[in-house]
């Protein structure tokens, strides 16, 4: 990340990075050339051999690997799935798996708490799928396999030298077969369900119920693929939000003191209600994932020869787009390195250099879901207890997705 940064200040807002053998990769914090790759020229771009391929392996095709009509296709059927409307259906189930999550807070002690929220938002995940079909012990499984997986997709990119040695060694074929498990369990709830003559107000149900415009459903191994891939998608990132937000409202006393302020206004409404009545926790939120945005690459492939200001970018050429520095520049935010939320509170649109959830028609569709769970976790959390930090500053590992490093937090109880 300083490489990238030290690179952006010398040589500008977009560059070319020669990787020898003739490859080289564009970086850039260019928010016009993300808005073209993004959203204006989106039919000329797709996504890296990293998701198309390597990711392939893992979770199978499903809205996130796949392209073209197939994705087109997909994403029609799946989009009316996480309309807010249907989402709000799942808060009852989110906000139960949160307040036995948060059980897990020790107190007077510091505590690493990204575990804690890695934990909370698989089992979100996982209850808002399933409801109560899945077990404990299938939680934690399919949790430990995702993770491995993940480990192992991380190990392959930064190493690819070592291809043979995973190969050879067994090391490659052992995770593959994690995955294959995972599978097998998914598949044993999925069968379980469709033998029940009820309706459950579940992802799986919806997932079950939608079809295409020609009246079909989902087969089996698309179906298989999508839930594997909500897993995955559906709970590192907000992990990671959460425990980025809770350092920052910890460092700041002033603004834990406003949002406890909401929180308390909040304390005897629904979970419908307190979304509807927590301007000053999104923004908090949003401001967090300004700083820290989960997502802070977005890669892309040109399929054509791109002219773009003084540059001419031959076909097939990897474009990556550094978020974390979008949303740092100085042009678009007064104070970029400090945690401000009231700059998301002055009605002014960000939307054009603002990208948290990726921008255009392959915008997170799961948006809302995360941001819904993020709010009734921040409800919850400060309802019962207030934060401070240790000393050390944030730290940042920055792998498939911009993770937390010791975010450690001392939690009271509030008086």
């Amino acid at each position: 990340m300083p490489f990238h940064h030290r690179n952006f200040e010398k040589l500008g807002d977009t560059f070319q990075l020669n990787l020898g053998l003739g490859k080289h990769v564009v970086f850039s914090r260019d928010q016009d050339l993300a808005i073209l790759a993004l959203q204006k020229q989106q039919k000329d771009f797709i996504k890296s051999p990293i998701q198309t391929k390597d990711l392939v392996k893992y979770v199978g095709k499903g809205l996130l690997t796949v392209e073209g009509e197939e994705w087109k296709t997909q994403r029609k059927l799946l989009q009316p799935t996480f309309y807010k409307k249907n989402i709000y259906q799942l808060l009852d189930l989110m906000q139960d798996a949160i307040v036995k999550q948060l059980q897990n807070i020790k107190t007077d002690q510091p505590i690493d708490v990204f575990p804690i929220f890695n934990d909370l938002a698989f089992k979100v995940v996982a209850k808002s799928l399933f409801s109560d079909a899945i077990s404990n012990e299938q939680i934690s499984r399919l949790q430990y396999i995702t993770e491995e997986a993940q480990n192992m997709l991380v190990k392959e990119l930064r190493q690819p030298y070592k291809k043979w040695w995973f190969i050879w060694s067994g090391e490659l074929k052992k995770k593959l077969l994690l995955t294959k498990e995972a599978l097998q369990i998914i598949e044993g709830i999925i069968t379980k369900r469709r033998k029940q003559s009820s309706q459950k107000e579940d992802l799986l149900d919806m997932l079950l119920h939608t079809t295409y415009e020609d009246g079909s459903s989902m087969t089996h191994e698309k179906l298989l693929d999508e839930i594997l891939i909500l897993f995955i998608a559906g709970h590192e990132t907000t992990s990671n939000a959460l425990s980025f937000t809770t350092q920052l409202i910890a460092r700041n006393p002033d603004v834990q003191q406003k949002l406890i302020q909401e929180v308390d206004q909040n304390k005897l409404r629904t979970p419908l209600d307190v979304l509807k009545n927590s301007p000053f926790t999104t923004a908090v939120i949003e401001e967090s994932m300004r700083l820290y945005p989960p997502v802070y690459f977005i890669d892309r492939v040109n399929t054509k020869t791109l002219k773009f200001k003084d540059y001419t970018i031959p076909k097939n050429t990897s474009l990556l787009f550094s978020l974390y520095e979008m949303h740092r520049k100085q042009e678009f935010w007064e104070e970029p390195l400090n945690f401000i939320p009231e700059r998301f509170l002055n009605g002014k649109n960000h939307a054009a250099y603002y990208f948290p959830f990726g921008a255009g028609p392959r915008k997170c569709i799961g948006n809302n879901f995360a941001m819904y769970e993020i709010i009734l976790v921040m409800q919850e959390l400060f309802a019962k207890y207030q934060i401070e930090f240790t000393n050390q500053p944030i730290e940042i590992l920055p792998l498939i997705s911009l993770k937390p490093k010791n975010a450690i937090l001392h939690f009271n109880y509030r008086k």
